[in-house]
C-alpha cells in the first residue's frame, strides 16, 4: 500500500457551480455584458435562463449567434448600463 494517499478529485468540480448573486436577477430580454476571457468582452441580450439561474442563453451582439453560458464556465455576465 502506498505511503501517501491522494484525495480522489474526480467528483470535485473545477469551478463553483453556484451562480453569482447578480445572475439570479437576470431575466429574458435583459441587456448584458459578457466577459468571456480577460480582455474579451461583448454585449448581448438574455434569451433564456434556467430555473436555478446556473445557465443563461445569450444572443450576442453583431450577429455572433446564441450561446449557452454556465456559471461554472468561468465567464462573467453583468447587467448592461445602456439597456
Amino acid at each position: 500500500m502506498a505511503k501517501y494517499r491522494t484525495k480522489n478529485t474526480d467528483d470535485t468540480p473545477l469551478r463553483p457551480a453556484a451562480p453569482d448573486a447578480h445572475w439570479k436577477s437576470l431575466q429574458q430580454g435583459d441587456r448584458v455584458s459578457v466577459r468571456l476571457a480577460p480582455g474579451y468582452e461583448t454585449g448581448g441580450r438574455v434569451d433564456a435562463v434556467t430555473a436555478d439561474h446556473t445557465a443563461v442563453w445569450v444572443d450576442l451582439d453583431g450577429g455572433r449567434g446564441r450561446t449557452l453560458l454556465h456559471c461554472s464556465d468561468g465567464v462573467e455576465i453583468f447587467p448592461s448600463s445602456n439597456g
